[in-house]
């Protein structure tokens, strides 16, 4: 109890705040983790936070879940845009060739050590989360449709990369007589299943709420409430016929996107701040392994690492992606750089901390603490002067207003 009056009383504190806090660069994201670091780190701490729980796994997926629902709903977002946004190159070509670079650098620099669990690193220090630069979004000197392909890709890879997660994470954990093919056999069944479960809940989700707008038996406001218990509603389905809960939210909220689109985005305000919560909650949790991860200090090889996943294991495969895709030189280096890492590689960090024995969840968490901490420094340092650049060398065309996403 004393956690979640202690998360609610900062919380209250931060929202009073918040403006004064951004004319200094302190985020919520910063704030939360600092927190976390403080009340929740070391061996005596004021708010013990046990992450070993079962009860904590779950809440933890729930997080990842509801996130996962309110990045399917934005596929249609960018619609409006006259050409493409470069969604399928950096999803379907960059996307897999930076886990497997990432594997490969964890490998040169981590020597000897599993390559699924070189491939678990990867799989959580690789998806970009906008959230440690969410101003970037807003900022009109940067071209609209270089925020369309930054957006659309931290909506979509972390749905696409959870299943491969659970995939990797079930090969180190898995028990002894179990094969390689029982492992993909069960991983396909689960995301089978929750696209099923997705899918069939989504559709029903949108027509029953289409139908019950136009009848008149409910207001659009009173439809948030229908929104919110969608993706917790879907989780739970999935996990209970044996899917992956991430999945089936990532399907569901693909569906209910066409539903938005008609009824509003104003529908989601509701689910969108729970996201927001939720994903604070997780930068305090991030907070607390970041004291246990660096107790004994920071490796050389972790922070080699880190910078190497932060710049060429991203940087390489998108400037190469989007070539010859209509972004000009400029555009590709600023996609390829502004790739920050946030809640998404904090959930799966936490899930690995609590399937994973110590020796292997030591070595993600720490990986991930590095990276993420790093991101927030260096992509918080370089948005400005990126924005600055293309302010100088502006095309009035493509710096149109456009809606962010909402994020911690």
């Amino acid at each position: 109890m004393i956690a979640l009056l202690v998360l609610l009383s900062l919380l209250f504190l931060w929202t009073v705040v918040s403006d004064r806090m951004a004319r200094w660069s302190i985020t919520a994201p910063i704030t939360f983790a600092a927190a976390g670091i403080l009340l929740s780190g070391g061996e005596h701490p004021v708010v013990p936070l046990d992450m070993d729980t079962h009860t904590f796994q779950r809440a933890i997926e729930l997080v990842l879940a509801v996130m996962l629902f309110t990045d399917a709903t934005e596929a249609r977002e960018y619609a409006r845009l006259r050409g493409p946004v470069g969604g399928g190159r950096l999803l379907g070509i960059a996307l897999p060739a930076s886990l497997v670079l990432a594997t490969l650098v964890g490998a040169l620099v981590f020597p000897g050590r599993s390559w699924w669990l070189l491939a678990v690193a990867a799989l959580v220090v690789m998806p970009m989360d906008l959230a440690p630069v969410l101003m970037i979004l807003r900022d009109e000197r940067v071209p609209l449709r270089v925020r369309a392909a930054l957006n659309v890709e931290g909506g979509f890879n972390d749905g696409l990369i959870s299943p491969l997660f659970v995939f990797c994470v079930a090969n180190l954990v898995s028990a002894e007589g179990e094969s390689f093919g029982d492992l993909l056999l069960n991983a396909l069944k689960g995301a089978v299943y929750a696209a099923v479960v997705g899918s069939v809940l989504g559709f029903l989700a949108s027509q029953a709420v289409r139908r019950a707008l136009e009848s008149g038996w409910a207001k659009p406001t009173s439809l948030r409430m229908a929104a919110l218990a969608l993706p917790f509603m879907t989780y739970a389905a999935s996990v209970l016929v044996g899917g992956n809960g991430f999945v089936a939210a990532f399907v569901a909220g693909l569906w209910y996107a066409t539903t938005v689109s008609v009824i509003g985005r104003g529908s989601l305000d509701l689910v969108e701040d729970s996201s927001h919560l939720l994903a604070l909650a997780a930068w305090y949790a991030f907070g607390a392994l970041v004291a246990e991860a660096f107790a004994d200090g920071i490796a050389l090889q972790v922070l080699v690492y880190a910078l190497l996943v932060l710049s060429v294991a991203r940087f390489v495969p998108v400037v190469a992606a989007l070539t010859g895709s209509g972004f000009t030189r400029s555009e590709r280096v600023a996609i390829g750089w502004l790739g920050p890492r946030g809640v998404t590689s904090i959930v799966f960090a936490v899930l690995a901390y609590t399937q994973l024995g110590k020796d292997e969840s030591d070595f993600v968490v720490n990986v991930t603490a590095a990276t993420v901490l790093l991101s927030v420094v260096l992509h918080g340092v370089t948005a400005e002067p990126v924005a600055r650049w293309f302010a100088r060398h502006a095309n009035p065309e493509e710096t149109a207003p456009t809606t962010p996403r909402t994020g911690a």
